[in-house]
């Protein structure tokens, strides 16, 4: 259990450059005193998860209270040709930085995705649920899960959906530009899950490390894996609708089925996860898609003109 007593906890956030990390930046900061780590360190000092020498060497001089990975290999289609760069970020790393912090008493936050099912289930999935991954990049983030906790490390493993934000590579961002440079967009209709914000995600993190920093929350009795994703359901189809009829775009959207939109990596047909651990540990519930898509493009100034 943490020291509640301490003074400004030293918070380690790796992958400070990801859409994610932008948010945790803020989020965190409130909570102690934030070394920014990123690949080209930029915010703080460098990091690079294919070396295990280099971060080692930051967390050792870091001496973090706390470590949040947002780092991730997370170029889906990519990842089937760079199995190997995917597998060393996705699934190595978590586990070498759960065997750094291990017996210390320093918890760790990592990300996982909803790519860790096959999407053939007809409710929300659990987080005991069978895994079954269809491509390499839900391989690696399942090895990262797997890897991460075996170390018994007191870890906090969040598996979300669908991220975007106003940073990074996402779907809001390829369809505002889309929206921008065509009349017609064909958009995939028959996979269906819960668009998440990643500051939404930024600020769930930030809340369950504030109990565990104010001692309130004991971090060995609360790891394992959660699942949080904002609220609802859709497609990527009527996903692109909420996000045209808000920003006000104008463009003709056609349904499509996946078999017309071919990838390199199949993706699950439906991915929805089921929250409710998230709510009955920590009492918390991120809002519905629909609101926080809403927020984001408010919060830009996107919402309702050009």
């Amino acid at each position: 259990m943490l020291n509640k007593m301490a003074v400004r906890p030293r918070i380690l956030l790796i992958g400070a450059d990801g859409q994610v990390g932008w948010e945790l930046r803020r989020t965190l900061a409130p909570l102690g005193r934030l070394i920014a780590a990123s690949p080209d360190g930029a915010w703080g000092p460098r990091v690079d998860l294919i070396d295990p020498h280099t971060t080692g060497k930051l967390v050792r001089e870091s001496a973090p209270d706390v470590v949040v990975n947002a780092a991730a290999y997370t170029a889906v289609d990519k990842a089937e040709e760079e199995g190997e760069l995917a597998r060393r970020i996705n699934a190595e790393a978590p586990g070498l930085l759960g065997e750094l912090v291990r017996g210390r008493g320093v918890p760790i936050v990592h990300y996982s995705t909803d790519f860790v099912f096959s999407g053939n289930a007809e409710r929300p999935y659990r987080e005991d649920d069978e895994p079954g991954p269809l491509n390499l990049y839900g391989e690696t983030k399942l090895g990262g899960e797997q890897s991460l906790t075996a170390t018994g490390a007191d870890a906090v493993i969040l598996r979300t959906s669908w991220v975007y934000g106003v940073r990074g590579n996402n779907f809001l961002r390829t369809m505002l530009r889309l929206f921008d440079d065509r009349e017609e967009l064909r958009v995939v209709d028959d996979q269906i899950g819960a668009p998440t914000w990643s500051r939404m995600l930024a600020e769930v993190t930030a809340q369950i490390l504030s109990r565990i920093l104010e001692g309130d929350l004991d971090p060995v009795r609360v790891k394992g894996i959660y699942h949080a994703t904002n609220g609802g359901r859709t497609s990527w189809l009527d996903f692109a609708r909420a996000i045209l009829e808000i920003s006000g775009r104008r463009c003709r959207l056609l349904p499509i089925p996946t078999r017309e939109y071919p990838t390199l990596a199949r993706r699950p047909a439906y991915s929805v996860l089921d929250n409710t651990k998230l709510r009955e540990t920590f009492g918390l519930a991120l809002p519905d898609w629909e609101v926080s898509l809403r927020q984001c493009l408010e919060d830009v100034g996107f919402c309702g003109h050009r």
